[in-house]
């Protein structure tokens, strides 16, 4: 069935040479979720969309989608952000390459691109970033359906204890720590409950929600390796 959408909120995500002058552009829009397009031209010195074509800016995008790659047809800035640098520019890409790996195309979250739009926003003042990560980083769990238990026991159903200390299992939750395993995933009541409030102000918190959060993620990516995040890693803190 063609799909045809006009003056679409989006962003670029990510963009492939495609033959001489042309790209494939992975974007995520508002309404459609993350769309892969063609862009006719678009390398050549004269196109329209040579130098708009950007990642981590707002855009009006129009295309025609007969089949799961569509044709774009225009693309126009559609106000401004503060532009990324520095560390803030690679965390837009590990950003960028979370939506890349983990949202399925054509799957509507207009909660998630809001939210996206908010962390870039984010990304381009002074920090601290690790906060901005791990808030996002919840939120597209939570968006594909795995948000993260942070409030209570996965065993017993009560309400988590900050003294306490939990071995968190992907697929249920924190559980009380008996007999630990070196490679269980150990975390304090104090960070569940920070986290789920999205406080990061403790150093702790911080360490042990990186941790975590990654984690989940990974079990999402089902192998698969982020490009960014061995960069990230080599920032320490986020």
């Amino acid at each position: 069935m063609k799909r045809r959408a006009e003056h679409e909120a989006g962003y670029v995500l990510h963009t492939y040479p495609y033959k001489e002058t042309s790209l494939i552009v992975e974007a995520f829009t508002r309404r459609f979720g993350r769309v892969a397009m063609l862009a006719r031209g678009a390398r050549r010195p004269r196109s329209a969309m040579r130098g708009v074509l950007l990642s981590f800016h707002p855009l009006r995008l129009s295309w025609s989608a007969p089949a799961e790659l569509g044709n774009l047809i225009s693309a126009e800035w559609s106000g401004g952000l503060r532009p990324l640098a520095g560390r803030g520019l690679m965390c837009g890409f590990y950003v960028n390459e979370l939506v890349l790996r983990l949202l399925p195309r054509d799957d509507p979250h207009e909660v998630l691109f809001d939210s996206y739009g908010e962390t870039l926003s984010r990304l381009a003042g002074d920090g601290p970033f690790a906060s901005v990560l791990r808030g996002f980083e919840k939120r597209l769990l939570a968006e594909l359906g795995y948000a993260p238990l942070l409030d209570r026991d996965a065993a017993s159903g009560a309400p988590i204890d900050p003294e306490a200390r939990y071995v968190y299992e992907p697929d249920r939750g924190p559980m009380p720590v008996r007999n630990s395993h070196s490679n269980d995933l150990l975390v304090s009541g104090r960070t569940l409950l920070d986290v789920a409030a999205d406080d990061y102000a403790r150093p702790e918190t911080r360490d042990e929600a990186r941790t975590l959060l990654r984690a989940l993620i990974g079990e999402r990516l089902h192998g698969q390796v982020l490009h960014t995040r061995t960069v990230l890693k080599e920032l320490n803190d986020l």
